[in-house]
């Protein structure tokens, strides 16, 4: 969180406590930032002390809550919400991603990116996405991390992958079904008639679109396109839709049957989602495998592991490769 720091008693004797400008070594990296917050109906904004939370009801009058900005991977921002620009400042000061969702944190409108990113990542996401051969091994990859080590053979193409994957799946949803005894399962997405869902639906939806923001940060975070996806394409979520279906066997897929009987299915999926992100360990896994998928073996720092005025610019050059930015390029005059 934003550190407060004293100064010294003004003459009057009285103390004052000013806002300390946060630096790189007080924020905590992407990897240790693993909850995050969905608000609806509040004014979000920045006074002396942080950013806060504003909601104003007839039985209690007003109402503020501050928020730990640093320790939050991403902020969804429901209907019925206002964020004033230095609050938004904030969040992307400390790497936190701001995304504007639907009612209940379903679908996702847009998201802030901050401006303190390399593009490391970016720049190998973009060569294995643009390769055929390559995209085409990530892509296999993405599918054989879903069924763990030994689980495919060798030669199995793309095609016969994603009929195995949808076996999975649907035998996953059997299991849990028997398991809760809820009889026969079928998922469902229907926003038209989204009050008519069942309560495992409901849940699997809000845990999913948490998920999906965990994610979308994680890729925000190492700098990468959201939109460059390798199974998925067409969408500018396609690369998080890819990321997230990793990890929704063990995660949310659970979950949202455990919630079958919920009176509240959508809050109750979000509250033990979030509830449950430490235990997961989410935010390093989803770093590990996004750089273990694109550059398998290669472990560059991260941009959240760089300090902002080392993030330099470098000129791009087919003979040399890249040359530093910030220098004047020009042949030293002839004596």
């Amino acid at each position: 969180m934003t550190a407060l720091t004293a100064t010294a008693p003004d003459h009057s004797g009285g103390g004052r406590r000013r806002l300390a400008a946060p630096t790189v070594a007080m924020l905590p990296r992407v990897v240790d930032s693993l909850s995050f917050l969905y608000l609806d109906v509040v004014r979000i904004h920045q006074d002396d002390t942080g950013v806060c939370a504003e909601i104003t009801t007839e039985q209690r009058g007003r109402e503020t809550v501050y928020l730990p900005t640093a320790a939050l991977a991403c902020v969804l921002l429901g209907p019925g919400t206002s964020i004033t620009a230095p609050a938004l400042a904030t969040f992307a000061r400390h790497g936190t991603t701001v995304l504007i969702t639907g009612m209940g944190g379903v679908r996702c409108y847009a998201a802030t990116v901050p401006g303190t990113l390399t593009t490391t990542w970016l720049e190998h996401q973009a060569r294995a996405w643009a390769d055929d051969t390559r995209r085409l091994a990530v892509a296999t990859a993405m599918y054989e991390h879903r069924f763990g080590p030994g689980q495919t053979q060798p030669d199995t193409n793309l095609q016969q992958l994603r009929g195995l994957e949808g076996q999975r799946v649907k035998a996953l949803y059997q299991l849990l079904a028997r398991q809760h005894r809820i009889g026969r399962f079928r998922r469902t997405y229907d926003p038209a008639a989204w009050d008519t869902q069942d309560p495992v639906n409901l849940a699997l939806s809000a845990a999913n679109t948490c998920l999906y923001g965990i994610v979308h940060a994680a890729i925000i975070a190492l700098g990468c396109s959201p939109a460059l996806g390798f199974v998925h394409s067409g969408n500018q979520q396609s690369f998080v839709y890819d990321i997230a279906d990793l990890y929704k066997a063990e995660l949310t897929i659970p979950l949202a049957f455990s919630l079958h009987s919920a009176t509240q299915p959508e809050a109750e999926a979000r509250r033990s989602f979030r509830d449950n992100l430490r235990l997961y360990r989410l935010m390093p896994r989803i770093i590990d495998d996004v750089q273990q998928l694109l550059a398998p073996g290669h472990k560059a720092p991260s941009s959240d592991e760089v300090e902002p005025d080392e993030q330099l610019v470098d000129l791009w050059d087919p003979i040399t490769g890249p040359l530093p930015g910030g220098t004047n390029h020009a042949p030293d005059p002839t004596p």
